[in-house]
C-alpha cells in the first residue's frame, strides 16, 4: 500500500446500515485514475463485490459525493453506488441478513490502474442500535424473531413479513422506535406447500400485541410480493390491522390456497410455466405468466380489502418484472374507491425493480423465487432503483408513524 494514500470513510467508520457515507481519497498524483472497490460476505457466504473507474481532481482527491464514476459497477455521480451496484460472485443469488446481532463488514480498497493495492479501509454497517433487543420466537406457529427497541415505551407495534427470512427490515425499523416481529412466509418447512393458514399470522398479531413495550391499539404490517398476500388478508379478515405497507403487492392470492378457522377463504391463482421467457443469464422472466385475477374463474381469489378498516401504502415500481404491480395496485385503488374508501395512499418509482428493501444493500436484480421454484428476474435500473428505496424508506417510517396510535395506559395495562 502507498504510504500517502489515505482513503477516508465518513463521518465515522461505523455507521448504521440505513445511513450513507461519505466516501474520499487523498494523496492520490493529480488527475490520477484509480480503481476503487467494494467487497462483502453476506450471512449466507455470499461475496458481493464492485468496483469502478475515477479520476482524481487537481489535489489527488476523489470524493465519491462529486466525483462521478467513469466505468465499471455503476456510472456517474452515485454517493453509495459502490455498496448498491455490488454483484454476488455466484449468479441470481440475493443478500440475506439473518442475523442483525453482527454488523456487516465492508472493505473499500483503492488500486492503481494496473491493480496494486493503494489503500483500504472497513466500514461496520450495523443493523442494530445500542439498547435493541432480538429475541427469537418459537412459541405455538409462530418462527420469527422479535426486535424491541431500548426504553420504557410505548412503542408502536409491527407485524414483518418477509417472503423468506431476513432480518434486515425488522431490525432497522426497530432501531426508529417500533416493536416488530418479523415472521417470513417461506421458512425452513416451507418446503412443498399446498396451502396457506391465516390463523398463524393471527396467532403472531397476538403475539406481538401483548408485548410489554406495546402501545399501539392495533399493528402495523410491512409486507412485499407474497407478503403482502397474507398482510392484505389479516387486513380484510382479522381485527386489529391499522396500517399495511404493500411493496408491489398483487390484488389476489397467489400460489397456494388460504385458509382461516380451518376453512378455504380464498382460492388461489397460478403461473402458466408455457408462458415463462428463458434468458441467457439462466434466469427467467414471469412478468406476463400469472392468470388474470380478475377473469371470472379467479374472481375467488380477489383478496377483499374494501372490507377493512386499515390504512393501506400502497408502492409498486415501473420496472416489475415478476408481475404487474402497478396494474393489482390500480385495481385496488378503483375497488377502494367504488366503496367509498379514502384510506390509502401510492407511491410509484417508475426505473426501479420488484425487490425492493431498505438502503444500502445491494440491488437484487435475479435470485431463486419460492413461489415458482425457479430463478427469476426482478427489473429494475440500479440508479432507479437505488433512489427509490431511500425514498421509500423514509416514507414507510412516516406512514406508520402517522397511523399507528399508541396508548400509555395500554402498556401500563400489560406490566
Amino acid at each position: 500500500m502507498s504510504s500517502q494514500v489515505r482513503l477516508k470513510l465518513l463521518p465515522s467508520i461505523k455507521c448504521m446500515f440505513d445511513e450513507p457515507i461519505q466516501v474520499k481519497v487523498a494523496g492520490l498524483r493529480p488527475r490520477q485514475v484509480v480503481n476503487m472497490r467494494a467487497k462483502l460476505t453476506d450471512d449466507k457466504g455470499v461475496v458481493f463485490n464492485s468496483s469502478a473507474t475515477y479520476r482524481a481532481d487537481g489535489s489527488g482527491e476523489v470524493d465519491l459525493k462529486r466525483d462521478p464514476s467513469l466505468g465499471g459497477s455503476n456510472v456517474g455521480v452515485e454517493p453509495m453506488g459502490l455498496l448498491c451496484s455490488m454483484r454476488p460472485h455466484t449468479m441470481h443469488k440475493i443478500y440475506l441478513k439473518t442475523n442483525a446481532i453482527n454488523p456487516q463488514v465492508v472493505k473499500f480498497s483503492v488500486h492503481e490502474e494496473e491493480g496494486r493495492l493503494l489503500a483500504e479501509m472497513m466500514n461496520e454497517r450495523l443493523l442494530m442500535r445500542d439498547g435493541v433487543t432480538r429475541v427469537p420466537v418459537n412459541e405455538g406457529n409462530i418462527r420469527g424473531v422479535l426486535f424491541t427497541p431500548p426504553g420504557k415505551g410505548p412503542f408502536p407495534a409491527v407485524l414483518d413479513l418477509p417472503t423468506s427470512v431476513s432480518e434486515a427490515r425488522p431490525s432497522l425499523l426497530a432501531n426508529k422506535g417500533f416493536v416488530v416481529l418479523s415472521v417470513a412466509v417461506y421458512n425452513k418447512k416451507g418446503d412443498n406447500i399446498t396451502e396457506t393458514h391465516l390463523d398463524h399470522f393471527e396467532e403472531a398479531m397476538n403475539f406481538l400485541k401483548q408485548q410489554p413495550k406495546v402501545g399501539s391499539k392495533g399493528v402495523g404490517i410491512m409486507s412485499r410480493c407474497k407478503g403482502s398476500n397474507i398482510g392484505l388478508a389479516l387486513a380484510a379478515f382479522v381485527p386489529g390491522v391499522e396500517a399495511i405497507v404493500c411493496m408491489n403487492a398483487c390484488n389476489a392470492n397467489v400460489v397456494t390456497p388460504l385458509y382461516y378457522k380451518k376453512r378455504q377463504i380464498l382460492s388461489s391463482i397460478l403461473f402458466d410455466e408455457s408462458k415463462f421467457i428463458p434468458t441467457e443469464s439462466g434466469a427467467i422472466i414471469i412478468k406476463d405468466a400469472l392468470e388474470d385475477p380478475l377473469a371470472e374463474k379467479n374472481k375467488g381469489s380477489l383478496i377483499p380489502i374494501e372490507r377493512a378498516k386499515s390504512h393501506f401504502l400502497f408502492a409498486v415500481v415501473g420496472d416489475d418484472l415478476n408481475w404487474d404491480s402497478e396494474a393489482y395496485m390500480d385495481e385496488m385503488v378503483v375497488r377502494l374507491k367504488h366503496h367509498g374508501k379514502e384510506n390509502f395512499e401510492t407511491v410509484f418509482y417508475p426505473g426501479a425493480g420488484h425487490m425492493l428493501e431498505p438502503p444500502y444493500a445491494p440491488h437484487c436484480p435475479s435470485s431463486f423465487n419460492a413461489g415458482v421454484g425457479k430463478r427469476v428476474l426482478w427489473g429494475g435500473e440500479p440508479k432507479a432503483h437505488i433512489a427509490a428505496e431511500i425514498h421509500l424508506w423514509k416514507k414507510i417510517q412516516d406512514f406508520f408513524k402517522t397511523h399507528l396510535s399508541c396508548d400509555a395506559a395500554q402498556t401500563k395495562a400489560k406490566l
